[in-house]
């Protein structure tokens, strides 16, 4: 443990000397890969047709991302896909991002310890803007290759809030209990196990997402359902980027923001339920 600790040091040391001596930026390209379980309950749904809304589902929850980063600010964006030859809709689906503020473009301030989300709601913009959160990382010795650089393992454990998108196609209950249950289900939270990977090769502050507070950039994360792994670096790029904060959009902290997308979640359902709930409803 002590030769792994001081080998880290040394590499810290060395690449910090080097990069504080430019201006340096760089551009990293993850790949986003979030595992759906959605519950169809007991409604009357040809299977092939379940089959086709599944795969929707999995196709708008496979995503490539871009981080543009420095020493102190990042931008994280998702990279829009084409759409595909008889591929209606561009394979689009329930993205659960939207509903938590996560699907966005992302600007993280590690000196301010801030960030910002531009992000849509059912067609209305909001800009999140909040407190980054403090996880504690436990640092471990363990280490594997990805790509160029050496990577070493860090945990964490963070509270996840998650959108329910099964709960807006499952059947109404009855009575007031019913509701209640039903309004508990909109969102799940529980606590999970984050596992990253790291490189003090490029130490600075940042990750994917709202990941952050590691000595090296981090090139793998995930949690219970969401892996991200960096396919690409690019460092000192040739065109000088603009890592600038987004600033359109109602104004709301990530609390306001949750509120508001409970609602809406809850119009989605009364929405559905008043078509009759038939299968012929499209998550959208």
């Amino acid at each position: 443990m002590k030769i792994y600790k001081w080998f880290l040091s040394f590499i810290v040391v060395c690449t910090v000397a080097n990069l504080q001596a430019q201006d340096f930026q760089g551009k990293a390209t993850y790949q986003s890969k979030t595992q759906v379980n959605f519950d169809f309950g007991n409604r009357n749904i040809p299977e092939d047709r379940k089959k086709e809304m599944m795969e929707r589902i999995k196709k708008a929850n496979e995503k490539t991302f871009v981080l543009n980063f420095n020493q102190s600010a990042s931008l994280y964006k998702e990279e829009e896909k084409l759409e595909q030859p008889g591929e209606r809709g561009g394979g689009r689906g329930p993205r659960f991002g939207a509903m938590t503020g996560t699907d966005g473009d992302l600007y993280k301030n590690i000196k301010d310890q801030r960030y910002l989300v531009k992000t849509e709601l059912l067609g209305k913009i909001f800009l999140i803007d909040d407190a980054l959160e403090t996880l504690e990382w436990k640092m471990g010795s363990e280490s594997k290759q990805i790509g160029n650089y050496t990577a070493f393992k860090a945990t964490a454990t963070k509270t996840i809030k998650r959108p329910n998108m099964s709960a807006v196609f499952r059947r109404p209950g009855r009575g007031e209990e019913n509701k209640e249950e039903e309004k508990a289900e909109e969102f799940t939270v529980k606590e999970v196990e984050i596992v990253a990977w790291y490189t003090p090769e490029i130490p600075i502050n940042q990750g994917p997402g709202l990941y952050w507070g590691l000595p090296g950039l981090i090139l793998a994360v995930n949690d219970d359902v969401t892996t991200i792994v960096c396919s690409e670096i690019t460092m000192n790029p040739s065109e000088k980027m603009e890592i600038k904060a987004p600033s359109k959009g109602k104004k709301v902290t990530q609390a306001e923001y949750d509120e508001i997308s409970q609602e809406k979640m809850k119009e989605m359902r009364e929405n559905f339920r008043n078509r009759g709930g038939r299968g012929g409803g499209r998550p959208n």
